[in-house]
């Protein structure tokens, strides 16, 4: 469904409902549910997702996708849908920097025991 006016980029507002079945109408303004706003490629991604129960290392199996590019797609949905994105690194983060170079082992292990110890207040 389109959620943006082709014609000034303006979002759209629904305006009527019809069954299908009977006929019925129902005219009025209402409200798009927040998903509403996601594009029909980054809404094929959410059903992955959830598909794959939240498991980005199974959705960037299936997409043949870098993880940071899987993790950039989610952070441009959650953008979409309103969420903070603020970067918190990740244990992946951690450890692409240590194979880099640019952590030393003991700064990435340090790292690593804080996120774990942040994660579990």
């Amino acid at each position: 469904m389109i959620n943006k006016c082709p014609n000034c980029g303006g979002k759209l507002h629904i305006t009527a409902l019809r069954c299908p079945n009977c006929g019925t109408g129902i005219t009025g303004d209402f409200e798009q549910d927040e998903l509403m706003r996601l594009s029909s490629e980054q809404l094929a991604f959410v059903k992955l997702f959830l598909k794959k129960r939240g498991n980005l290392a199974e959705v960037q199996r299936e997409l043949n996708l870098s993880y940071p590019t899987v993790r950039s797609r989610l952070d441009d949905i959650l953008r979409t849908l309103g969420y903070d994105t603020e970067e918190q690194p990740t244990d992946w983060d951690v450890i692409e920097q240590l194979k880099r170079g640019e952590l030393d082992p003991q700064t990435a292990i340090h790292l690593l025991k804080e996120m774990k110890r942040h994660e579990s207040t």
